[in-house]
């Protein structure tokens, strides 16, 4: 049976470790991040800006949070603003307080959603921008170069896996034990090549990214690509998974 290295954080593994399994594939979940919240920051006013961009489920779940608990007022505030969200399960966690967002682009990563936002929205306008420590910042990248202003705020931080479950997995790869290597972030894929000290993967082994922004950051790693879905969610990535596994 073929493996698959899953780097997912534990709580969000389990869904896509079962469509794995529903295609014949073993899996090896090694969370190469584990997410913590940041403290220190507050609730900004939301009145000041004219849009907010959460780019995961935990710049959802962090945020709300806080704003929950210490400006619960904000809320109704920002159920006013123009909000967007990378993908589904993202929108999904904004409607359950209520957040309505904009459409969400079929190919779900920041540069498509980006590509699909009218200059005119941007130019001379005030953003919000939640983000993870690890953050790219493609978002405030373009908003900056249409003529728009963005106001970043680090919610959350992603910290690297430890040392004994690096040890056991680098042994893992080397003896030929795992078949397929999946990154769902990039954030996913930055810690782990640095967890394995090494940028190497042995012939053989296919690296799989959940989409074209987790597939730019490997490239920039010097990392080929070999398997990116159609649609950029679980269910599509395992079944691409599946299917070049064949």
């Amino acid at each position: 049976m073929k493996t698959v290295l899953v780097t997912r954080p534990k709580d969000q593994a389990a869904s896509f470790v079962h469509k794995l399994e529903e295609y014949g594939l073993n899996s090896i979940v090694f969370p190469t991040i584990e997410i913590r919240p940041v403290s220190g920051w507050v609730v900004p006013d939301l009145t000041l800006f004219d849009g907010v961009f959460f780019t995961s489920p935990n710049s959802v779940s962090y945020f709300m949070e806080r704003l929950l608990k210490e400006s619960p007022d904000e809320l109704e505030n920002l159920q006013k603003l123009k909000v967007w969200a990378v993908g589904k399960t993202t929108s999904a966690d904004l409607a359950a307080h209520g957040v309505t967002t904009e459409p969400i682009p079929k190919i779900a990563d920041a540069v498509t959603l980006m590509e699909e936002i009218g200059s005119e929205a941007i130019a001379g306008h005030s953003f919000l921008f939640l983000r993870g420590s690890l953050s790219i910042g493609t978002i405030p990248e373009v908003i900056g170069k249409r003529g728009g202003a963005c106001v970043e705020l680090t919610v959350y931080e992603n910290l690297p896996p430890s040392l004994e479950d690096t040890a056991k997995v680098k042994a893992l790869l080397e003896s030929g034990a795992l078949s397929c290597l999946s990154f769902t972030s990039p954030s996913t894929a930055i810690n782990f090549f640095e967890a394995m000290n090494s940028n190497a993967v042995p012939s053989g082994v296919l690296v799989a990214a959940i989409g074209t922004t987790t597939a730019s950051a490997l490239k920039k790693l010097g990392i080929k690509v070999d398997i990116i879905p159609e649609t950029f969610d679980g269910p599509s990535f395992a079944k691409a998974i599946a299917k070049a596994l064949q």
